[in-house]
């Protein structure tokens, strides 16, 4: 499936995804990380494995997240919704490519490497998307399945 060349653009253009998860008891909690995506869509942040998402994804790795800009008017309203599963990312070709990716989006983690090392790589999986834009209309949306959300 392709998806449109404007997520890609929201997904550049926006340093922070506000990633939601749920607790044991299905209290939710949303969390602002900084995150790059690849050529899938596939979101890559470092958490703590301490803070209040590392220990949701512990237990529970289903989670949303949103992706969108700031703007000034209603007519200007665009992002990206998403659901998905997030996995954690070790060591191997992966965790490298997202490294890279990471580093090309945040220079300044270069700097800041033994403490990235001391977080965990993430990466949302999403299995569901939806586009939100109304610079081509109030309401304008357009949503997106993916069957195998490894695989998309």
């Amino acid at each position: 499936m392709t998806l449109p060349a404007s997520i890609f653009q929201i997904a550049r253009s926006v340093s922070t995804l506000t990633l939601a998860t749920t607790d044991p008891k299905g209290n939710p909690h949303a969390a602002p990380v900084y995150f790059a995506h690849d050529n899938e869509l596939n979101l890559y942040f470092f958490s703590e494995t301490k803070s209040q998402h590392g220990q949701d994804i512990a237990r529970n790795p289903r989670a949303a997240a949103a992706i969108y800009p700031e703007c000034e008017g209603w007519q200007d309203i665009r992002g990206v919704q998403l659901r998905g599963e997030v996995l954690r990312v070790e060591s191997g070709e992966t965790r490298e490519k997202a490294w890279g990716l990471y580093k090309n989006k945040f220079p300044f983690v270069k700097a800041l490497k033994a403490i990235v090392a001391r977080n965990q790589m993430y990466v949302l999986v999403p299995n569901w998307m939806r586009l939100v834009d109304n610079t081509q209309g109030f309401g304008y949306k357009q949503e997106f399945r993916f069957s195998d959300s490894t695989n998309h």
